[in-house]
C-alpha cells in the first residue's frame, strides 16, 4: 500500500516562498507519475503540477514560472517549490501518486498540508 505524507505548509506573506515535501512509504517506486493538487474552501480540487516517469513536468497556468515540482528518488520524496506566492495560492495541498504513467487516475493521496498566503 502506497502511503504519502506531506509537510512544509504554513503561513507566509504574499511574495514569499515555501517548499512542500511529500515522502512516500518505503519501497514505493516514486518514478511513477506524481502530482501536487490543491483545494481552497468552496473550490474544486485542481492539479497544480505533475512529474512524469520520464521526468517531464507540467503545471497549471496559474503557477507556471513560480512553482517547481521535483523528485528525489534516493530520498523517496517529491517536492513542490513555491515562489512569489499569492493570496490565491491559499489552500490545502495534496501529494498524489498514480499507479504508473500520467494517463490514469491518481490512486494514492496524502492527508494534505495547509498553505496560507496573506496579502
Amino acid at each position: 500500500q502506497v502511503q504519502l505524507v506531506e509537510s512544509g505548509g504554513g503561513s507566509v506573506q504574499a511574495g514569499g516562498s515555501l517548499r512542500l515535501s511529500c515522502v512516500a512509504s518505503r519501497y514505493t517506486d516514486i518514478t511513477r507519475c506524481m502530482g501536487w493538487f490543491r483545494q481552497a474552501p468552496g473550490n474544486e480540487r485542481e492539479r497544480v503540477a505533475r512529474i512524469h516517469p520520464s521526468g517531464v513536468t507540467d503545471y497549471a497556468d496559474s503557477v507556471k514560472g513560480r512553482f517547481t515540482i521535483s523528485r528525489d528518488n534516493a530520498q523517496n520524496r517529491v517536492y513542490l517549490q513555491m515562489n512569489s506566492l499569492k493570496p490565491e495560492d491559499t489552500g490545502m495541498y495534496y501529494c498524489a501518486a498514480a499507479r504508473g504513467p500520467c494517463v490514469g487516475l491518481f490512486a494514492y493521496w496524502g492527508q494534505g498540508t495547509q498553505v496560507t498566503v496573506s496579502s
